[in-house]
């Protein structure tokens, strides 16, 4: 159940996103991207991987949700 929060929490932003200008996309998706970077970052390399895996994340999001 834990697990499930954080990838349900990602989903529903993400379907939010259909709504908003090219502004308020591109700064929720790099919201989401660091937010779910640093989650899989996290669970997998501990604190270093959250901190390499939200910046990789924020900057694909932005990139993603600016297209």
């Amino acid at each position: 159940m834990k697990k499930f929060a954080p990838v349900a929490l990602v989903v529903v932003a993400a379907l939010s996103l259909s709504a908003c200008s090219t502004t308020q996309r591109t700064l929720s998706g790099a919201a989401l991207g660091g937010a779910a970077g640093a989650v899989v970052g996290g669970a997998v390399a501990g604190y270093g991987g959250a901190v390499v895996g939200a910046a990789a994340g924020g900057a694909g999001g932005a990139l993603l949700a600016n297209q």
